[in-house]
Order: C-alpha cells, then structure tokens, then sequence
C-alpha cells in the first residue's frame, strides 16, 4: 500500500473530488460510526478491516437509496422509452469507489475515514471484484451502463447473478491454475434481493396446437429471482438499475419423488434446476455448446421479457386504463439491445409471448420483435459464432424450435423470391445450417430478427458487411451500422488516474469528465514545459506506486526507471501474446551478445487468464513464465531487462497497472479484433500504442495522427493477400536468423532446461498452423519496438507525444458511443438536465 498522504498533501487534492464540506464529513463520520456498532453489536467487540469497508459500504449506500427511488419514481411518472441491455456477462470490478466518485462523496468519505485512523485505499482493497464477465465483452456492457445513467436514459441491464465469477488465476510452477471465485461468500452490499417480483421460467415439455392457439404443456419449471443494483450517473443524481437473475428451485420440484418416498433425494434434486446460475462459462470468443449454457442464456431471455412486459403493461402512459394491452406501441416504449447472439433467443421468446399468449397476429408479432430488438456483433472469428444442435433445442425449447423454422421459411421465401434459382444463397443465408449434425445459426437469427446491426469498430463493421453478413448486407443494407466502442471517463481516468485527472482539470477545467472531447483543448499545452513536466511526474508516480504494489504482493522487484511495456488481456492466439514473447526473447539474445552495449531498460508485463480448457492459451502463458525465469535470473541482464507474468488480471488490476504503462502492446491480426477496448484505456491514461491496424487502433490513429503510435505489420488487405498466396512460415524462419534463434532455443529447451520438449506444440503451431501468422509480422514488429526506444531515449519527445494522444482520445468515450445508440438505434435523446436531489422537492 502506499504511504498515507500527510496533512498537508490531503488537503492539496481537492481538484476534482471535490472540496468535501465539513457537514459532509460530520455526516459520513456519523453515518459509518452507526453502522460499525450495528454490524458489532450483532457479532463480536473488535472490528476487523471487513468490519471497516462494509461500514464504509453501507454508508455510502445510504447516499444512493434515495436517488435510486427518486428516479424510478421519475421514469415511472414520465413513461419514457425504456432501454434494456441485455447481456449474458457484466463485468462490473469493484463498486465502492465508483460510486464515491459518481455521487461526488469521495473526499468527504476520505477525510473522514483519515479523521478515524483509517486509510481509505486499504478499505477499497477488500472489496471483491464483481467478475461476472470474461473480458471485453462484459466489461463494455459496465461502461455502457455508467454512460447510459450519466445521459439519463431510462435503461436497464439484465443479465445472470453467477454465484462464481470468472475463476482467480493462479501461477504454479509457470502455469496457470484455476480456482473458483467465490466472490459472495462475505455478502455483496451493493444488492438488494427482489423476491416479490420472482418469475417462473419453463424447459423441456411438448407443444400441443389445440383450437384456441398453441400450447407448451408438461415443462419444467424454474424460478427466476431478481436482485437488483443500483447504477449511479455522475453527478445528475440518476440512479439506473441492474437486475441479475438468480435461479431457485420451486418447492414442488420433483413433487412426483417425494410421493416416492425419496425425500432426501428430491430435496438434493433442487441444487439441478439452481445450477443455471451457479456459475459463468469461462470462455472468451470461444462457442461451447453445452446444455448448460443454452439454458442460461433462455433463463435470462425468459425472465426478462415477463418483466419487461410486466412493465409495459403497467406504466401510466396518460390515459386512464390501469393496463396496456395493446402491443402496437410496444417498439415506441421498448428497445432491446442483444450483446452479441447470447441473448438472441429473445427473438423466438418475444413472438411465443405475442402469439402465443398475448394472441397477437403473426405478422403483426414480427413487424413488433424486429422493431424492438437490436443486435450488436462482437466477433468474426468462426470459432466463436453460436451454432446450437437442433436436437438440444428440440428437446429443451420445442416452441421455440417451432417459432425459429417458421421465421427462417419466412425469410427464405423472400429470398428466393428475390434471387430466384439461387440455391447457394439460401443455403448460405439459412438460420438452418443442414449437415451431419443440424444447428441453429444464432446470428442469423439475430440479424433477420433485428432493426439494426452493428458492428464495435468501423473496419469490424466493414467486415461485417463485406464478408460475414455480405449476403444479409445485400438484402437489407439499411440495417448495418457501425458503433466504435467506448470506455467510462470515470472508472478508467477519474478513479483509476486521479493525478493526471487533476493536471487536465486545472488546465481545462472538469468539462471532460462529461464531454471528453474536451479534452482536444489539451493540445494548446503541448509544448507547455510546465505541463509537460507534470505529465511525466504523475507518470512517474503511478510507476512508483505499481512497482511497490507489485514487490508487496507478488515479491518482484523492479526498476521504475524502466519502460513499462504491457499487454494485458485474455490469453489467445490471434491476441498474438506469442509475438511479445519472441520480441522478448530478441531482446534478450541482443543483451547477451553485447553485454556492455547501453539498452533502453524494459519491464514487459504481461498479464491474461486462458479459458481452462484451451490447451494453446495455457501453453503460451507457461512459455511466458518460463522466459521470464530465464531473463529475470540471468547476471548478465540485471536491470536492462524483466519478464513479468502478471496473475489473475482482472478490472481492480488493471486500474492499478494502466496508468502505470508507458507503451500499450494491441498486436493483434489486422482483421481479427474486433475493437478492443484495453486500447482505449492506455490512449486516455497516457501510454503510447504499439499496435496493428486493426479493431479500433485504426481510429485511434485517425483522431492522434498515425505518426503518434507505433503502428506496424500487415493490413488487412496484405493478411488476405498473403492467404491467397499460401502463409508459409518456414520461410520467414528460414530468412530472420534473430527468429530462428528464438524458435531454436524455445524447441532445445533452453528455457525448459527439466522438460526439453515442453514447448513442442507451440513451435509446431508457429511453424505449420499458425492461422495468426506469428511470423509474418515478426521483422515489422521488431523494427518498430526499435523506434520506441528511440523514442523513450527522449523524454520531452515522448511525453509530447503523450498527450497528443490524450488530447485526441475523446472519441473513446463510452458517452459518445451511448449517445449514437440512443440516436441512431434506440430512436431517444440523451438528456443533461440532472434529476432534483432527494432532499429538494420533485418537480
């Protein structure tokens, strides 16, 4: 931990947290003292550090009580247009500071947490992590739920309460090791169950076409009970909702048992129904069709949209009927945003609701689904894309399958009548894909059930139109757009940087907390050596202050001085961690031939968790520790060079390491990520980019200038090309004597001296299957990681070059990219009015 601030540092950092008034603090002060001796008087006499964050939790809490209800109460009496984000992942990280920072307590919480001997940053350390989400994906659905309270819209995320997150990471003997994230074993305080609006949810059963209309007969039941979050805005005293879906077992399951006799055994039978929620699937851009997973993913499409409609049904909208029943406004009232094809059953859901139950017409039903629902891609890899047997959803959602082979005859006979005689195409564009083994295609589901589709960057969504929806793109071009991802300015600058927060603030004042691209002003100061000089200083600092978190809990010691070069992210192939490591390698190899030689000293961090069974990604990391130990223990090297393999990367680590990073390493296979996000994170907080054209690295490029990151390597153009042509990796092996070195000391076991052949997988996928084409960039990369050290050589250079990249950063903000989903999908208007505060009066 840090040393605590003195007196006199305390009372300097006031800019943008705000001067807490003395009545604040008193009040906090009282608030926390009254819920420390509650939580005593029940247990035990002498708190504990968790005794302190839960106080600290609760009290801060209180603050959002109100607001949460005044807004409800807002959204109910104006019935706006409601917005729900549906999502099967939400990677929330911590909340305690970020709803500090959102409510603007965070200095009267500071202060008088000091006033009583204790540190506030020790408290927030004690929180768990809230990892309901793999990585991108479920950490972009958090940012859009900040953005969405902090532009007041009416929105919602829905998704699943996973009694275990994604797993802890641990290092043993280099390789990774998972452990299961037991993340709600102490309470989670920022939860409030919702028992009185438990909904039932049905599997299995048989469909029965009777007179009177379809129905689903003999299914099994699941109860869905809600606990709700609260969201807060900035600063606009709007207090959005979370609802997460936790699975419980009726009390009549397995009635028929208990009539057996079975008791004991129908009782244990209730854990099979309450493992829908028991746990997230641990993969990342991976499709696993398990079971399991599709009933997850109905369970929160099912739960949902009864609440959904529930809330439909009951809100005023003036006229004087208690109910709505009729479904013509529904599209006016509700948008459904699909994060990715996971929730894509609510296409089938919603029209088994309006024609089975709501008895609305077919056509009527469908012209209502796909004007409400939006579907947003987040991948093109063809591994990753929801391809469900027939069989499974026959037995498990019979409707459902009904309803999906109605909606694809729908759609083929419009595309036959369009292309006549073209077989392929209706071959292609089926939601049926036929073979040995038939399987439901979720996003062409998805894409023929929605009123937009988009794409997280503009070459993913150029790509999306020109190759993995072409035909779609074809049909209906009206439909695809492109929305480039965002981050939080909050979490991923305020909190986690809140010394270059101060500096931007006290030159341009706090407008681009709100507005980030107020933060283009930034570039009058440039060549302000002022300026310049406290950019590197809290530069420096947040280095200082990882390197002695990084000696405290994972006894590494490091040089500060070093250029902190770091790719963190899930562990993948065509994340292309494997070319860092050879760049490592190369580096090491020049250091060794010319011990004497000045280097520019480097700590390459690298950090990721590898889905537990993705026998590749687990390789990489263990190659990855195993150089490290090589390096970091050779005399030869001492201080030029470290290796360090960061464990269990999560959000809380990466707002401690981002602002720590001079370069941010985003080397993916132009044409293979989708945007990234990561990216966007190191830009804002001051770390230059060594990266490919791909994802949003191209429109970071765009706003910075290219000459401002270190861009390298094939285009997408030259990828295909080179596809065309046949990748051969041999070849570049045989042409780079640095390459074969590195590929040659991994093969002999120069860096697993006790197993030789421990790595033979890898260079056999680098040399004969490597669909990520490693090598190929190999030169470029190389060449390029040369004019960064150049550059770091001059720090005034590289510090202008900073905040070049800050100052163009404010496209990123997941603000701008919630206000073109409200506009251009959504059909609402953001709103900057702030609700009246709880102690004003309402209107």
């Amino acid at each position: 931990m840090a040393a605590p601030l003195s007196d006199g540092d305390r009372r300097k950092q006031i800019s943008v947290r705000g001067i807490a008034g003395l009545g604040d603090v008193a009040e906090v002060r009282k608030s926390f003292n009254r819920h420390l001796h509650f939580t005593l008087v029940k247990d035990r006499n002498v708190a504990t550090p968790r005794d302190y964050y839960f106080a600290l939790a609760h009290t801060v809490r209180d603050h959002l009580v109100g607001r949460w209800i005044r807004t409800q109460q807002h959204y109910y009496e104006r019935d706006p247009k409601r917005i729900y984000y549906l999502s099967l992942e939400f990677y929330m990280g911590r909340t305690l500071q970020n709803t500090m920072v959102n409510l603007g307590l965070q200095n009267a919480c500071d202060e008088a947490i000091y006033q009583l001997g204790l540190d506030l940053e020790e408290l927030e350390e004690i929180e768990e992590d809230a990892g309901l989400g793999n990585g991108g994906l479920g950490r972009l659905a958090a940012c859009f739920l900040d953005s969405m309270a902090t532009l007041g819209l009416a929105a919602y995320g829905y998704g699943i309460r996973y009694e275990f997150g994604i797993f802890n990471q641990k290092i043993v003997d280099g390789w990774q090791v998972e452990e299961a994230d037991d993340w709600l074993r102490y309470g989670n305080p920022w939860e409030k169950a919702r028992p009185e609006y438990m909904l039932p949810v049905h599997f299995y059963g048989r469909v029965e076409h009777t007179a009177d209309g379809v129905k689903w007969i003999d299914t099994q039941v699941v109860l869905a009970m809600p606990y709700d979050t609260p969201v807060p805005g900035y600063k606009n005293n709007t207090v959005n909702t979370m609802r997460l879906w936790s699975a419980k077992a009726p009390n009549d399951f397995n009635l028929q048992e208990f009539n057996m006799g079975d008791y004991i055994e129908a009782v244990l039978d209730r854990n099979l129904a309450e493992n829908i929620s028991r746990v997230l699937y641990p993969n990342d851009n991976f499709f696993e069709g398990k079971e399991l997973r599709l009933k997850q993913e109905y369970f929160v499409v099912a739960a949902t949209l009864q609440d959904i409609i529930r809330r439909f049904k009951s809100s005023k909208f003036g006229c004087r009927d208690p109910v709505r029943t009729c479904f013509e406004t529904f599209p006016d009232k509700v948008a459904i945003q699909l994060n990715d094809t996971h929730p894509a059953l609510s296409i089938p859901e919603l029209m088994r609701i309006l024609v089975d139950v709501e008895k609305v017409d077919w056509d009527k039903a469908w012209e209502i689904t796909k004007r409400t629902c939006a579907y947003t891609n987040h991948t093109v890899l063809p591994e990753a894309l929801e391809r469900w047997p027939v069989s499974m959803f026959e037995k498990l959602l019979p409707r459902h399958l009904e309803i999906i082979y109605a909606l694809n005859q729908m759609h083929l006979d419009r595309v036959a009548a369009l292309y006549p005689g073209d077989i392929d195409r209706l071959r292609r564009m089926s939601v049926i894909e036929e073979g040995d083994c038939k399987r439901i295609n979720m996003a062409h589901l998805c894409v023929i059930g929605s009123h937009a589709v988009n794409g997280v960057a503009r070459i993913h969504s150029d790509i999306v139109k020109n190759s993995v929806f072409k035909d779609f793109y074809e049909l209906e071009p009206e439909k695809f757009q492109n929305k480039t991802n965002g981050i939080t300015p909050r979490r991923w600058l305020l909190l986690c940087n809140p010394g270059l927060a101060d500096i931007i603030a006290e030159k341009i004042g706090e407008g681009f907390i709100t507005d980030l691209s107020q933060l283009k002003k930034l570039l009058e100061f440039i060549d302000n050596e002022t300026f310049i000089r406290d950019v590197a200083k809290v530069k420096q600092e947040n280095k200082l202050k990882f390197a002695a978190y990084l000696e405290e809990h994972y006894k590494v010691k490091i040089n500060p001085m070093s250029m902190f070069d770091v790719q963190v992210k899930r562990i993948h192939e065509y994340k292309r961690q494997l070319l860092n490591c050879l760049h490592a390698i190369t580096l090491y190899n020049r250091i060794r031939c010319n011990p004497s030689k000045s280097f520019v000293p480097r700590t390459i961090m690298i950090g990721g968790k590898a889905a537990p069974g993705y026998h590749m990604a687990k390789m990489i990391i263990k190659l990855i520790t195993s150089v490290g130990e090589v390096i970091n223990n050779d005399p030869y090297v001492g201080d030029k060079l470290k290796v360090i393999f960061l464990e269990n990367y999560r959000v809380s680590l990466a707002e401690k390491v981002i602002p720590a990073a001079d370069l941010s390493q985003q080397i993916s296979t132009a044409g293979t990520e989708a945007s990234g996000t990561g990216n966007m994170k190191f830009m804002v907080n001051g770390a230059l980019t060594i990266g490919t054209m791909d994802g949003a690295n191209v429109e970071m490029a765009e706003e910075a200038g290219e000459e401002n990151l270190f861009i390298f390597g094939m285009r997408v153009e030259d990828v295909e090309a080179l596809d065309r042509k046949g990748y051969n990796a041999r070849e570049f092996y045989e042409r780079l004597p640095e390459l074969r070195q590195a590929i040659d000391q991994i093969t002999s076991g120069f860096f697993s001296p006790r197993d030789p052949g421990c790595f033979k997988d890898v260079v056999n996928m680098l040399m004969y299957h490597d669909r990520f084409k490693v090598f190929a960039d190999y030169e470029a990369y190389i060449k390029c990681q040369g004019q960064v050290d150049q550059l770091f050589m001059d720090p005034r250079e590289w510090t202008r070059k900073v905040i070049r990249n800050i100052a163009c950063s404010g496209k990123f903000s997941s603000d701008r990219t919630i206000t073109e989903y409200a506009r251009e999908i959504w059909g609402v208007e953001p709103s900057a009015t702030a609700i009246p505060p709880p102690n004003l009066p309402r209107n």
